[in-house]
């Protein structure tokens, strides 16, 4: 996988900002929405191999730009490995099911897990789901990190997860 989760963010963020957002009074206006918790879980692979899991935290900031939520994620996998980092995530509904996706660059620090060529890595994904109507998400995420060719090195790592998310007001 490559930048392919980071082109379809921007690609359904910017449709939707335009089809839905634009006008009064702008295109990135803020508008208050649920703050969010998500609790995930899941493999972690490298090379198309299972190395090991991950687990990962992400809050979501109680506002939106137009469609654009700004995140906040950490994660650790059992290796020792963790990356921090922000961005921001875009969400379409149909009914109760959703589809999420996210850009987020962030920080790499190596435990023993795989060289990924860079301390900057950019995580990009995409989360099938459904909310519950007490607010509650269980979804699906697979996600892709790489350095974005910062580095000669780039050989990327993904993640699949189970996912739960919580409103938090």
């Amino acid at each position: 996988m490559d930048g392919t989760f980071a082109v379809l963010f921007l690609l359904a963020g910017l449709t939707d900002m335009g089809v839905n957002y634009c006008g009064n009074p702008s295109c990135l206006a803020e508008t208050p929405t649920a703050s969010r918790l998500a609790l995930s879980y899941g493999d972690v692979m490298f090379q198309e191999e299972t190395i090991g899991r991950e687990y990962y935290a992400r809050y979501d900031l109680g506002t939106t730009y137009g469609p654009f939520q700004p995140v906040f994620g950490l994660s650790v996998t059992d290796e020792g490995d963790a990356w921090l980092g922000g961005g921001a995530a875009w969400t379409g509904y149909i009914d109760r099911a959703y589809l999420q996706l996210h850009l987020m660059p962030g920080v790499y620090a190596r435990g023993d897990g795989p060289d990924l060529g860079s301390v900057v890595e950019f995580r990009s994904g995409v989360e099938l789901g459904y909310e519950a109507r007490n607010g509650v998400r269980y979804g699906l995420s697979y996600d892709h990190r790489s350095n974005a060719e910062l580095s000669a090195v780039n050989p990327g790592l993904e993640t699949f997860q189970f996912r739960v998310s919580f409103p938090l007001n």
